[in-house]
């Protein structure tokens, strides 16, 4: 027994290979070419609007810029022949190591594992990372080291951007960017052969997971026209009107950029001011009326607001010329006009939703200009005013990028949703793209039904010039916070604003990241109540009472440091909507009888959520 031992008979074995050994050879061939005639499907859906001229793609300027910024950090290695033999040697030690390492396994040899230096211990992950949850990543040594090799790689990689001294902001911000997008997709979990639970997934199903997928990919290419219209969620679970945005109430005015929405009351008494929502128009309102339990607009209905929202217009070419003033004055101008008439009241609160949140505080600072004081308080929810630190996006704007997106609008007056919806899913690309892809179009799987999913697929088109003036004003050249945007023959200033504003952030915002949402919020003349919301840009705001989920910091020191903000301010568990709720309170709690949709005074035109939110691209 003890020679046994000697001989390492109790070592672990190298894993049973029968679950990755094919059992029907016949059907897993017939399957292998009902999946081959499948991706032929897919790429004629893709290859046939490119023959028609329907599509062409675009993709030399992002490329361009990404071999540019490469250069610039290869730069910096290859100047010093010292420094890239040093930076070579990194990697080709870490990589015999490595190697080292899985010759032990593979003999049934314990490894000692490496302690890692501070550098990679700083690197790695808070949590576990879900691409690597199958035992296989860490019991089979040919799937370890693949993984093993991965972490190397991508490590040594990101520590060479981050090395690189000499580098302006910008560009290291883009490279970083970048290479996250190529360690996102060079995954060995995003590949048949290098993925051992899609493997394993294969073999038992003798390849049929690969024949729905390639059918799902061949449906998912059609129905982008040509385009990849990646599923996230199970559409046929949800629709507009019927289990998802089911808050009663009524389109109560419309014109050719927007609806106005009236919210039936629960209450017997309201608050005198009503509430105007001005949703961003880059996707639908009904985030904040996902369904009853989440809702925000019938939880701010059941506290006795007198609900109003905008909900934009999906635009085409008739609205190509559209820009931020119309928005301004035909969305929000409009809503105020609204309100005022039914209710004959001429004071509102007013709630902007990220972009509609920046298109808000521009029309305060016109509001300002004008005399228009109906806006008596403004809350923002995850909005950006000053885009000095605005995050990844960033990466997509510079004077090259903006004249190709330009140039696109042109042609057809819009920039399409799924442009859009694509640059916002790649900010968490490991999260949002590459989990759909392998558990489509690899497992064959059709994805779970979720209603936030759902609703982060149901794109909006930009406008053309509504579109170029956001991303040339707010993006790249930051007009809003430097005194510099013009509209109505104004130039527009948010030290004009003097009315009280609640500026919330959310944490974890990858879209409006909170250091940049509390910047531009000192920017207003009033008095300005930050709170910061755990979680991100969605599930921050879409944070209801009842969940008992997340926290917020709030009561923080007055102070332009927003670390010495947070360092000071109070956490509260659970949700900021009580909070906020009792701020508006705060600035006149008087209330009237309960008012209908309409209020005796117009002839509602539709029930909610109304016939604009409907229409799919």
């Amino acid at each position: 027994m003890a020679d046994d031992k000697a001989n390492g008979a109790d070592k672990p074995a190298i894993p049973n290979i029968e679950a990755y050994t094919v059992k029907d050879p016949e059907l897993f061939a017939r399957n292998i070419a009902h999946m081959l005639e499948e991706l032929g499907h897919a790429a004629s859906a893709w290859v046939d609007p490119r023959e028609r001229g329907e599509i062409s793609d675009s993709v030399s300027a992002p490329m361009a810029d990404m071999v540019k910024t490469f250069s610039r950090v290869g730069e910096y290695w290859l100047s010093d022949p010292k420094r890239a033999i040093e930076a070579q040697t990194t990697l080709l030690g870490g990589y015999f190591t490595l190697w080292s390492q899985s010759m032990h396994r593979l003999a049934g040899e314990d490894a000692a594992q490496p302690q890692p230096d501070e550098d990679a211990k700083a690197a790695k992950p808070a949590r576990p990372d879900k691409r690597f949850t199958d035992p296989d990543w860490d019991d089979n040594p040919f799937f370890e080291f693949l993984k093993n090799a991965y972490t190397l790689t991508s490590g040594w990689a990101e520590g060479l951007v981050s090395g690189a001294d000499g580098l302006d902001e910008r560009t290291r911000h883009k490279a970083e960017f970048y290479l996250k997008q190529i360690t996102s997709a060079l995954s060995p979990s995003n590949f048949l052969a290098t993925n051992p639970e899609l493997y394993k997934e294969t073999v038992a199903t003798n390849g049929e997971n690969l024949v729905r997928g390639m059918h799902m990919l061949a449906e998912d290419i059609a129905a982008g026209k040509g385009e990849l219209r990646l599923r996230q969620s199970d559409a046929s679970s949800f629709k507009v009107g019927e289990n998802i945005a089911v808050s009663p109430g009524k389109v109560v005015a419309e014109n050719d950029i927007c609806q106005i929405l009236q919210y039936q009351p629960t209450t017997d008494k309201v608050l005198k001011r009503p509430l105007l929502i001005v949703p961003p128009w880059i996707n639908k309102f009904y985030i904040l009326d996902l369904n009853p339990k989440k809702s925000f607009i019938k939880w701010a209905v059941d506290q006795g607001h007198t609900v109003f929202v905008i909900s934009w217009v999906n635009p085409d070419r008739r609205h190509a010329d559209k820009d931020w003033e119309a928005y301004a004055r035909e969305g929000i101008g409009f809503g105020l006009d609204t309100i005022e008439k039914i209710t004959e009241v001429n004071k509102v609160n007013a709630i902007g939703y990220c972009v509609g949140g920046s298109l808000l505080a521009a029309t305060l600072a016109l509001h300002a200009k004008e005399g228009d004081k109906r806006i008596a308080t403004a809350t923002f929810f995850t909005t950006q005013t000053d885009f000095t630190h605005a995050g990844d996006l960033k990466v997509f704007v510079d004077e090259e990028q903006l004249a190709a997106i330009e140039a696109q609008m042109k042609k057809n007056g819009y920039l399409d949703g799924s442009k859009m919806a694509t640059a916002f899913n790649m900010l968490r690309a490991s999260d949002l793209i590459w989990p759909y892809v392998v558990n489509n179009y690899l497992k064959g799987k059709d994805p779970m039904p979720f209603d936030l999913l759902y609703w982060n697929s149901d794109a909006t088109r930009m406008p053309a010039a509504n579109h170029a003036f956001y991303l040339r004003n707010c993006y790249l050249e930051n007009n809003l916070a430097e005194g510099r945007m013009e509209m109505g023959g104004h130039r527009l200033a948010l030290g004009d604003v003097k009315i009280p504003v609640y500026n919330l952030a959310a944490r974890e915002d990858h879209i409006a990241p909170a250091r940049s949402a509390y910047k531009g919020g000192r920017l207003f003349g009033g008095k300005t109540t930050y709170v910061m919301s755990g979680s991100g840009h969605i599930a921050g705001v879409v944070n209801p009472p009842a969940a008992g989920k997340y926290q917020f910091w709030s009561d923080g020191p007055d102070s332009d440091d927003f670390d010495a903000w947070l360092a000071g301010a109070t956490e509260t568990p659970g949700s900021w909507w009580p909070h906020w709720h009792e701020w508006i309170k705060g600035h006149n709690d008087k209330t009237v009888p309960a008012r209908q949709p309409g209020g005796g005074k117009v002839n509602p035109i539709e029930d909610a959520p109304g016939s604009y939110v409907k229409e799919r691209i």
